[in-house]
């Protein structure tokens, strides 16, 4: 059996592991298209930080691991699937056969259509290519700007602030973290992060970018205009699916995939970030791209892979974020749903102390939960929402107080019992 994998972040990798220790006989192969070993994309903040060498990103730390899991490392540019022929054509026009291929071939950056994203000083934060040049500008008092304040956005906001920048970050939505925060929480973010010297403009997009000199001007959609030396685009990702066409494989946003990561061409599977999975409490079709997930998604599509009949439990929102030293999280539905729907909410703010609580139910189950500055048996909030645990008499208890919600977790899990 030969299998084929594209993409060698860490769904790619996890799903090669898994296949060699169902299939120890089995062929592997895994592709990436950078010159460099498989490595955490989330791992690059430290890297900006100088607390790792890039070495420290790579995913697995022996030099002979590929070489002891039989797994065959293949450098180049995937431009082709043709599923009739079962090959993969690269960009040198080489073809490799498969007898099951799993596509794991992750996002890549947005850069939104606007002039001057192209000059020099414009700048990703995705590969670890993009992350040398970085560093190298980033330098202490330098001017930087910052576009977008997601979750990816947040976490290299911690980096550049980390290395004594005069940090700028412009974001389009209402509040930072948009995808991942209620408003509520969103603006109590904005003003942890305001306080820590990084000044930020919500409701504001950037229209232009000229070099003047050695400095680079935003003009932005108030008609501010910003003066820097480097500008961060951290405007948001988009499933890598271009070399996908002509194939057969249905693709909306994502690949679209079932429960067992199965695509619409047989032996086709595809995980991670490039997928469009069944939700966990919809079952409808989702863009997540959120690492447990795609971890998740890999062992299910590998042991499919492998012949066996395996579904995963669904696409679930797992976000936990460092802002600058305030931690916030969120879980599944945490906008809630519409009282028709049989929604129900409580919303605890405490701002002076920076503690946030944001508990949604729908009937008798939690279904999401949003949190700032709760640490303490906050997986807590988690394990309520993923476990779908009948609430009973602990609803109105945390409707009154929802900071009950560990004791909720263990009477409804002693109940379970």
């Amino acid at each position: 059996m030969k299998h084929v994998i594209i993409g060698n972040g860490p769904t790619g990798l996890v799903a090669a592991e898994t296949l060699r220790r169902l299939q120890p006989e089995a062929d592997i192969a895994l592709i990436g298209d950078e010159a460099e070993p498989p490595y955490s994309r989330m791992a690059i903040p430290y890297f900006l930080t100088g607390a790792i060498a890039d070495s420290g990103t790579h995913l697995r730390k022996t030099h002979d691991h590929y070489a002891r899991e039989r797994i065959h490392l293949i450098e180049g540019k995937v431009v082709k699937v043709d599923p009739k022929a079962k090959q993969i054509e690269f960009a040198s026009g080489e073809r490799l056969p498969y007898d099951r291929l799993l596509i794991a071939s992750g996002s890549h950056p947005i850069r939104p259509k606007v002039p001057g994203m192209d000059l020099p000083n414009v700048h990703t934060c995705w590969t670890i290519e993009d992350a040398r040049a970085i560093a190298a500008k980033a330098t202490p008092g330098a001017r930087v700007l910052q576009i977008g304040a997601g979750f990816i956005g947040c976490i290299i906001m911690e980096s550049l602030a980390a290395r004594g920048v005069k940090l700028t970050v412009v974001e389009m939505g209402d509040r930072m973290v948009p995808r991942m925060m209620t408003e509520k929480a969103g603006n109590m973010i904005r003003q942890w992060v305001e306080s820590k010297g990084v000044a930020v403009h919500v409701n504001a997009g950037v229209t232009a970018i000229t070099q003047k000199g050695s400095e680079l001007l935003a003009k932005l959609s108030t008609g501010a205009e910003l003066a820097a030396d480097l500008v961060i685009c951290a405007a948001g990702v988009a499933p890598n699916t271009a070399f996908l066409s002509g194939s057969g494989i249905v693709v909306e946003r994502g690949i679209r995939v079932d429960a067992g990561m199965r695509t619409s061409v047989a032996d086709v599977y595809a995980a991670g970030d490039v997928t469009e999975a069944p939700g966990f409490h919809t079952g409808q079709p989702e863009l997540n791209a959120i690492q447990p997930n795609a971890v998740d998604q890999a062992r299910v599509a590998a042991h499919n892979m492998a012949g066996a009949q395996v579904q995963s439990g669904g696409s679930l929102a797992i976000n936990v974020l460092d802002t600058l030293g305030l931690i916030s999280t969120s879980f599944g539905q945490w906008q809630g749903a519409s009282k028709a729907d049989g929604g129900d909410g409580v919303e605890l703010v405490d701002e002076a102390r920076h503690r946030y609580l944001s508990l949604q139910f729908k009937d008798n189950i939690l279904i999401g939960a949003t949190s700032i500055g709760w640490t303490d048996h906050v997986g807590a909030l988690r394990g309520l929402v993923q476990t779908q645990a009948s609430l009973g008499q602990w609803k109105q208890r945390l409707l009154n107080d929802p900071t009950t919600f560990m004791a909720a977790y263990l009477g409804t899990a002693q109940k379970a019992a």
